[in-house]
């Protein structure tokens, strides 16, 4: 049986849920099970203001669309200006490429894997030699994992720059920052912690935000009897059919981080006697989900690369992942400024991510560190 990296894990409850969507007769963009999912998100997160669109890129697309709009200089005839974490996926910086923002990238910092809160602070000096206002800073969650959002907010805070936090990977963690983000976004994609198959949602304690990217999502309709548009909008918003899937599956949010810290923890002590591998951290600031468990492996005294190690894991039906390929080596986007120190590429070099579904097994575990321990151990 193959062992897929993060494959969904239902509930057993999807029907139930859907059942009530189906009764309620809302199959469109609206509906009870969509305004639910809403209010959980209100509550969990504490943000007065939720917006559940089809993918937590669309979430991105719609936020930063709201701040080119009501944020950047008319005046100015350069193009707006985003700063982002470059270990992250391709998704986290296309939605401001595509709107003809100009991104800055800054790399790790070695603590959590996350944007360098030292070199972002170069790139908002950078910023300011320039004269430029910056639209937004937009760091990544990496794997489960908090950023050090108050070392970031104390740069962007008297510079008056909002945050747009990808936290598309983070659902479930717990930081112990006291800093907010201007916005929150996460995703519900079919790999995540909570899947609806596809989803994302979008918070903040900004009304005026949530107002316009909730009409925005709609084709921008205008509240008239007719349809009336002032402005280009989108088709983003996500059904009430899929908040219920959502719905079932976050009622147990915390079961299912917790065997994922689970799955990691048992990575760990059972691979602990090889030398050359360690892992991911977990920065003081948090407490990380361990949605994918990442390793890192040291060619020169394992004597395999990582993908020496993830064709070995493949052949026995395995799948495992290298972490992301940090923006800044992307052919795509090999033209990006990036504030650098190396920490990406290392991680890149030397990254792997091991199965991780909650739904795993003891067994299924064992079963990836038998292989490891063999591989390694024997050559």
């Amino acid at each position: 049986m193959r062992l897929f990296l993060s494959p969904p894990h239902p509930s057993g409850t999807e029907a139930l849920w859907l059942q009530r969507a189906l009764d309620s007769k809302y199959l469109a963009p609206v509906g009870p099970m969509l305004d639910e999912l809403e209010n959980w998100f209100k509550l969990y997160w504490d943000m007065p203001h939720v917006l559940a669109v089809n993918s937590a890129t669309s979430a991105l697309h719609l936020a930063i669309h709201h701040l080119r709009e009501y944020r950047h200089p008319p005046d100015d005839p350069r193009p707006p200006l985003i700063i982002a974490s470059t270990l992250t996926f391709i998704a986290s910086v296309a939605p401001a490429l595509h709107q003809g923002c100009e991104v800055w990238l800054v790399d790790s910092e070695a603590e959590s894997w996350n944007m360098d809160p030292i070199l972002l602070s170069r790139a908002l000096e950078e910023a300011d030699h320039q004269s430029r206002q910056v639209l937004t800073v937009l760091p990544t969650e990496l794997y489960g994992q908090a950023c050090d959002l108050d070392a970031i907010h104390g740069l962007t805070s008297p510079r008056h720059i909002p945050i747009l936090l990808d936290a598309a990977e983070s659902l479930g963690c717990r930081s112990y920052c006291q800093s907010q983000p201007w916005a929150r976004v996460t995703s519900l994609n079919g790999n995540k912690i909570v899947t609806a198959s596809a989803g994302g949602i979008l918070a903040s304690d900004d009304a005026l935000l949530i107002d316009h990217a909730r009409k925005l999502s709609m084709q921008s309709r205008e509240p008239a009897a007719h349809y009336e548009h002032r402005e280009l909008g989108y088709n983003f918003r996500m059904s009430n059919l899929l908040a219920a899937v959502a719905l079932s599956q976050l009622e147990t949010l915390e079961a299912r981080v917790s065997r994922r810290q689970d799955i990691f923890s048992h990575y760990q002590s059972g691979l602990s006697h090889i030398d050359g591998i360690s892992w991911m951290p977990e920065a003081a600031w948090n407490k990380g989900t361990r949605w994918l468990s990442a390793l890192r492996m040291h060619p020169e005294t394992t004597g395999w690369s990582p993908e020496d190690l993830r064709v070995h894991l493949e052949e026995v039906n395995i799948e495992s992942r290298p972490v992301w390929k940090p923006l800044h080596l992307q052919p795509v986007l090999k033209q990006l400024p990036v504030f650098r120190n190396g920490t990406a590429d290392q991680i890149f070099r030397e990254g792997l991510c091991l199965p991780s579904g909650s739904g795993m097994s003891h067994d299924d575990v064992d079963r990836v560190i038998h292989r490891i321990q063999t591989a390694l151990t024997q050559g």
